[in-house]
């Protein structure tokens, strides 16, 4: 590892075993989208972990359903180890910080992605950056947020080759 980039300590936990059918290299994936995400957005962490569940919407909207009273899947869950707020100094945590999980679900990341035209691999990509935000203390409930959440996602994509997520589609900008 670049002595520039965080030390992350990051275990992919493949729980649907699908994810193999439709997903090369989904490991490799979700630890490039990470690392480019923590070396962006958090560039001052010197250690962290992080864990990425790959499962699917039945996992996903008993989780859903459970923390957050909404009984339905969703594409990613994020489940922060610590209350982190951009831009303001990390706790000094002996042995490094928890950041927390990341929980993505096959089918509806199945979905999406072929709604949208997109590679599975990059809308992968793109929700492990949009959940390790998450843990990183950004948010989009607000408009403000949003952009500020949606602007560091392009970013971090951009750097690994994806495009804008949230660009409009030609046809539909007239």
């Amino acid at each position: 590892m670049d002595d520039d980039q965080p030390s992350l300590i990051l275990t992919v936990a493949v729980e649907t075993p699908q994810w193999h059918d439709v997903l090369q290299n989904g490991d490799t994936l979700c630890r490039e989208a990470a690392n480019a995400t923590l070396t962006l957005a958090r560039p001052d962490l010197v250690e962290g972990e992080i864990s990425v569940v790959l499962t699917d919407d039945e996992e996903v909207r008993s989780l859903n359903h459970r923390w957050r009273h909404k009984n339905k899947p969703t594409n990613v869950l994020s489940f922060p180890g610590v209350d982190l707020v951009p831009g303001e100094p990390l706790p000094s945590l002996p042995g490094g910080i928890l950041l927390g999980d990341v929980v993505l679900a096959l089918e509806t990341v199945q979905r999406e992605a072929e709604a949208e035209g997109k590679r599975l691999a990059d809308h992968v990509r793109h929700l492990v950056t949009h959940g390790v935000l998450h843990l990183l203390g950004y948010d989009h409930q607000t408009e403000a947020e949003a952009s500020v959440m949606e602007g560091v996602e392009t970013r971090v994509l951009a750097g690994l080759g994806i495009d804008d997520p949230y660009a409009m589609p030609v046809e539909d900008a007239a």
